[in-house]
């Protein structure tokens, strides 16, 4: 005879899309997956990220750019908007979506109903005992008990039926939801929102377009007709630092907003952790520096160029590194240079800044003429020179309103200028994963410190108590101990009485 069993079960394809969605939306597959998100999310931290530092990744297509290839392949210059990560975050989306839901509403459903029967044999529950009591007091009493201490109780015939603790389940149905509504922050943000930086110098004004961006990055689904009109004059920065330290203590920047644009300005002041808010739409203080003022003049004393020039700091004390670009000059002159803002001076170290206040500054420069590079068509950064067709001509040390002339012209220090980094945001989804987040940390505290317990009462020839805890939490010995001891209790003062 054939044995049948070891023939293949053909459960069909609606079988196997059933079978396929029971394991997506299993726990064990949630917690894979976000196990994998947090993996996946890695590379975004070691690698540069075209959204944040665009330089950088430049800088590595020309360092390495076969290297640089085949990691563009895998979009790890763009990891968070990469194919597989979208992947990873939808599945998870999913898979905890189909995971919590159905538990929810089968949560909802069981909270109205009564606990369940007392068992035939309590002999076989937690914490079984036979409680020497008077069987006609002990129901009456058992029941004051149980709720007094929030028991739901169950009354059939002679015995009761408790339970309590269904805040548990509730504390982790609700830390698994707010995951859901952090994710549903986080898509709202990417497919939404927007993202960008600039530098501005104090007495320059910002018009939220796109093109007074230093970098901007849109979602998925906005562009740039969705930014708020507005516009933003810096009229004043205020840095202060502890002397001892260097250290910041307090950075105020003073704005004028019109919103919309061309309507009266309004004063706005804009601090660290203080943004200026409209909508959904933010503008923080990210960071400072200095901008030198220079004038360039030619050999006939024609100015060529006159104006600040953003540096970068590189360090606590802002010591700032910047190129001057000059290329209506022949030929075409360049400087490299750094902002000391309080300088001082070692062997070893050579002209560095003490101090991140403007005391005593200097402008250390390196003159080059050629080639600026700037007509080739590949894009260069403001902050760096490229030296590679230019040759050196000089090097000079500034102080505040002094002139280095280097043969084919001049330069003279002005002065100097602060600039702010403003980092405008609109987040949409920011909000919803705050809550998200609140709510899951109260979710998970619920159900960390409440205990689901059930407790049975029995009286028949004899008084029966047990229980049953839930995943063995404890407690529950010393619940029947006291509902033992006041059964006790009771029956002792009716017995007197009687």
């Amino acid at each position: 005879m054939e044995d049948k069993r070891s023939e293949p079960l053909d459960i069909g394809l609606m079988g196997l899309l059933r079978w396929g969605w029971r394991q997506l939306t299993s726990m064990r597959t949630a917690l894979i997956l976000l196990m994998l998100l947090g993996f996946a999310a890695i590379p975004g931290s070691l690698f540069p990220q075209r959204n944040q530092n665009p330089q950088k990744v430049d800088s590595l297509f020309t360092t390495d750019p076969t290297l640089a290839k085949w990691m563009d392949r895998f979009h790890l210059f763009n990891v968070f908007a990469s194919p597989w990560f979208s992947a990873i975050y939808l599945l998870l989306f999913i898979s905890l979506i189909g995971c919590v839901l159905p538990r929810t509403f089968h949560h909802l459903k069981a909270i109205g109903k009564k606990p369940p029967l007392t068992p035939r044999n309590l002999n076989r529950m937690e914490g079984y005992r036979i409680v020497a009591v008077d069987p006609a007091v002990a129901l009456v009493v058992a029941k004051k008990w149980l709720k007094h201490n929030r028991f739901r109780i169950r009354v059939e015939g002679n015995s009761i039926s408790a339970e309590k603790g269904y805040g548990r389940e509730s504390g982790n149905l609700l830390f698994h939801l707010s995951l859901i509504l952090i994710l549903v922050g986080v898509a709202l943000g990417s497919l939404f929102g927007m993202k960008g930086e600039a530098i501005v110098n104090v007495g320059d004004r910002f018009i939220n377009t796109p093109t007074s961006y230093d970098n901007i990055t849109f979602g998925k689904f906005q562009g740039q007709g969705s930014l708020v009109p507005f516009s933003l004059t810096v009229t004043n920065f205020v840095a202060t630092y502890d002397p001892t330290t260097s250290e910041p203590s307090n950075y105020v920047l003073t704005t004028k907003i019109a919103n919309p644009i061309g309507t009266s300005a309004k004063q706005i002041i804009i601090r660290v952790n203080h943004p200026w808010t409209i909508g959904s739409t933010k503008v923080y203080l990210q960071a400072n520096g200095y901008s030198p003022v220079v004038t360039v003049r030619d050999k006939a004393g024609v100015i060529s160029f006159q104006g600040p020039v953003i540096f970068l700091p590189q360090d606590a004390n802002l010591s700032s590194l910047g190129a001057i670009k000059v290329p209506d000059m022949t030929p075409q002159i360049g400087f490299i240079a750094s902002f000391i803002p309080t300088a001082g001076s070692s062997k070893a170290r050579g002209i560095f800044s003490t101090y991140p206040e403007v005391l005593d500054p200097r402008l250390v420069l390196s003159a080059w003429q050629g080639n600026l590079g700037l007509d080739s068509g590949n894009p260069q950064s403001v902050y760096s020179l490229d030296t590679s067709k230019m040759s050196k001509i000089g090097l000079k040390a500034l102080t505040l309103g002094s002139t280095y002339d280097f043969g084919a012209g001049s330069i003279t220090f002005d002065g100097w200028k602060s600039w702010v980094n403003l980092q405008i945001v609109d987040d949409p989804g920011k909000m919803y994963a705050l809550y998200g987040a609140l709510f899951a940390i109260l979710g998970l505290l619920i159900s960390l410190f409440t205990r689901q317990r059930r407790i049975w009462v029995k009286v028949g020839d004899d008084v029966e108590i047990a229980g049953l805890a839930k995943n063995g939490i404890p407690g529950l010995e010393e619940e029947l101990t006291a509902l033992a001891r006041v059964l006790q209790e009771i029956s002792g003062i009716k017995g007197e009485s009687a």
